[in-house]
């Protein structure tokens, strides 16, 4: 787990903000979540075979006994809350929710034990109009917020009956090379081998690209959909790629799965993965209800957004207030209200170490502001304020109190 410092929370916010504009435009909404749930939560609908499940979560039993998990991802409990709530019985809902997760992996660059996720997930809507409406969604952040070298994969995962039937094709496959599958690909042979699809083993990949091909046997309203998706894809002019053998790493999923990845990351290439869990809400106590999904991992974001050099805003100061004198002082305070009061946008760091002015005039230096502003002992008796320029040898000038947030105004820009 890992601290993340003033220095670099500039960033975090920039695409916190635009990411919640870029969602707002497309009608979604927030929904916070508990970080905590019953542990029974996680193991129905990610399952209980998979490696989160297995070896991941951190489970504690509390006082009364009652095994609870810090949750390793956010859509099990928005599915939850939308069914405790009344939300999701006949209704469309389209939701989005952030903040940290919690997996016990190996840390790498990119990839924490407590990272965080920004989740988007529409129910109600069981056509491919919402799957091509998430993925340009993506498209368009991507875009607002100067990523470029992403590449979009896409699969269908097929309907629950036409899965099982290629499950057991590919289990009898899988058995007949059994010798080089790697150790945990043997362990899922019998309990769920689509996950086989998804191993890193170098051997196990090799494989793979033998196997059966879950598109040769899809029913026929998983290939229509999926049909469907590919041609409003190619209306919107999103670039894609059909990735045969991503499965992605939860149970739940059903028919569209995604991905967008990076080569500028090393081996944490998935920066947003989703797609469809039509079966989740009945799975959890609800009515049959198609809902579709996606996580985006704001840590590998951020981190590509830094490689890529997307520029962040500026944080700095606009303006440092220097006050020298226990007169001064009094008044500055007042001084620095009421310009806030006047521009709400003005960012303003006061004084408050004390010291001559040369000491202040160093500090409001360092602070990056572009502008001081100089209250000494004679200024504050008649009401007015030193004007000086960081960036530059201009004069300082002094300016009465009720001019002095329109002389701050062009410098805010």
């Amino acid at each position: 787990m890992n601290d993340i410092l003033p220095d670099a929370t500039p960033r975090w916010q920039y695409l916190e903000a635009v990411t919640r504009t870029v969602l707002a435009a497309y009608g979604y909404r927030e929904i916070r979540v508990p970080i905590l749930e019953k542990t029974e939560l996680f193991a129905r609908s990610i399952g209980e075979v998979t490696d989160i499940v297995e070896k991941e979560m951190y489970s504690f039993e509390d006082r009364n006994g009652d095994s609870l998990t810090l949750r390793p991802e956010a859509t099990a409990g928005m599915v939850r809350a939308g069914l405790s709530n009344g939300l999701l019985y006949n209704q469309v809902q389209r939701w989005w929710s952030a903040g940290p997760m919690f997996r016990h992996e190996r840390p790498q660059k990119g990839r924490y034990r407590q990272f965080h996720q920004i989740d988007v997930e529409a129910y109600g809507l069981p056509g491919p109009d919402i799957d091509a409406e998430l993925i340009v969604m993506l498209a368009r952040l991507w875009k607002c917020l100067g990523i470029r070298q992403v590449e979009l994969r896409i699969n269908t995962l097929g309907s629950p009956e036409a899965r099982a039937s290629y499950r057991d094709k590919l289990a009898a496959f899988l058995r007949g090379h059994a010798r080089q599958l790697d150790e945990d690909s043997c362990r899922r042979l019998d309990s769920n081998p689509l996950r086989v699809l998804d191993s890193k083993h170098p051997e196990t990949r090799k494989l793979v690209e033998q196997a059966p091909n879950l598109l040769d046997h899809l029913d026929d309203g998983s290939r229509e959909h999926f049909a469907a998706l590919q041609v409003l894809l190619d209306n919107a002019g999103v670039s894609y790629v059909v990735n045969p053998r991503l499965v992605r790493g939860l149970d739940y999923y059903s028919r569209t799965v995604f991905e967008w990845v990076t080569t500028r990351l090393g081996a944490q290439d998935a920066v947003c993965s989703g797609g469809r869990y039509d079966g989740l809400v009945a799975q959890l106590g609800g009515k049959p209800m198609p809902a579709i999904g996606f996580a985006m991992g704001v840590e590998r974001l951020v981190a590509l957004m830094e490689e890529e050099g997307v520029p962040v805003p500026d944080t700095a100061p606009h303006a440092y207030l220097v006050r020298v004198g226990a007169l001064a002082e009094r008044a500055g305070l007042q001084l620095a209200e009421q310009l806030r009061e006047t521009l709400p946008q003005l960012r303003l760091i006061m004084d408050c170490s004390g010291g001559g002015f040369a000491n202040q005039l160093k500090r409001a230096d360092k602070s990056g502001a572009r502008v001081a502003l100089v209250l000494g002992e004679d200024e504050a008796k008649i009401r007015q304020v030193g004007f000086k320029l960081l960036r530059n040898t201009t004069e300082q000038v002094n300016v009465p109190w009720d001019t002095a947030a329109a002389r701050l105004a062009p410098w805010l820009e």
